[in-house]
């Protein structure tokens, strides 16, 4: 019997200090992994993006052949994605960016209030679009409901670009009442406003006689001295005042009605050359020693020519 009691309680034990060992570290791995493994995506599940530009073109053209009856339109739209696993938003946005260069605002209307209705693309980026639509397809009702829906909903999170478009809406309507009202809310919420905005405003403050306020609003609000423009595919500074009187001599050039042509090319070249000279000022004092002797150089020519002659 002793035998036999002490041969039993050595396996007692050892199995029990197994099991203890083993939940032990059980419980080290879940405490390390923080909860259950996390699972594999599913095979079927489509994550990749490739095909998205030959599918947008795809359906611009299901679209651009339909009618203008909202059924027509939502049937077709339904059955181009009915085999998609998951909503393909970026071949709507393409296909809407396409239809935006073709200028077709009642399909980007239609597109853009099918995918909202999906419940699908709901950013800032998709109410833009569809309200460049409703104003470039003249529904200024329409683009006021919606300007209004998304100033009540964000307020001071509403991007200045959706300002902008308002005012710019409200200028060429002659609508100058809904333009100080929206500038109003600018200068509340304190979202500066562009350049083309301040001119607009500028412009009809003018027309309307306001001087002092028109005073106000350039020392408020000055013109910048230097801009940035893309040359070449380089980033370079010019000054305000140098593009603007470039851009003025072109309009009277092209405006002139002596059937005189005029080379874009020559004038862009003209442009880019003082853009140059703007762009290496830190490199005038070595410029400074050259064109004295650059002038003489040209001064020598011009009296080499006068002999000849």
């Amino acid at each position: 019997m002793l035998s036999l009691r002490h041969s039993v309680l050595p396996l007692i034990t050892r199995r029990c200090d197994s099991a203890e060992i083993f939940r032990s570290t059980r419980c080290v791995v879940l405490c390390a992994a923080k909860g259950p493994r996390p699972r594999y995506p599913r095979v079927w599940k489509s994550r990749k993006r490739i095909g998205t530009v030959s599918k947008s073109a795809k359906l611009v053209e299901c679209v651009k052949g339909l009618s203008n009856v909202k059924e027509e339109v939502y049937g077709a739209l339904d059955s181009f994605i009915a085999w998609e696993l998951e909503f393909p938003v970026i071949t709507v946005k393409k296909a809407l960016k396409t239809l935006e260069k073709q200028n077709e605002w009642k399909r980007i209307i239609q597109v853009t209030k099918w995918m909202l209705s999906k419940g699908q693309g709901r950013t800032m980026g998709s109410y833009f679009t569809l309200l460049n639509a409703l104003a470039e397809d003249g529904r200024l009702d329409e683009a006021e409901e919606l300007w209004n829906k998304i100033f009540s909903d964000s307020l001071e999170a509403t991007p200045r670009i959706f300002f902008d478009k308002m005012i710019s809406v409200y200028h060429k309507r002659g609508m100058h009442e809904k333009m100080f009202e929206i500038f109003a809310d600018m200068e509340e919420l304190g979202v500066r406003p562009t350049v083309s905005t301040v001119s607009m405003m500028g412009k009809v403050f003018q027309q309307l006689g306001m001087l002092d306020k028109y005073d106000k609003l350039n020392k408020k609000y000055p013109p910048p001295k230097w801009e940035y423009r893309y040359i070449k595919g380089k980033r370079v500074r010019v000054r305000s005042d140098k593009l603007y009187d470039s851009n003025s001599m072109r309009r009277a050039q092209i405006g002139n009605g002596d059937g005189a042509s005029v080379d874009l090319e020559q004038l862009n070249e003209q442009e880019s050359g003082e853009e140059e000279i703007t762009e290496d000022e830190g490199t005038s004092s070595d410029r400074g020693d050259k064109l004295p002797d650059e002038s003489n150089s040209i001064s020598n020519q011009g009296d080499e020519r006068g002999e000849t002659l």
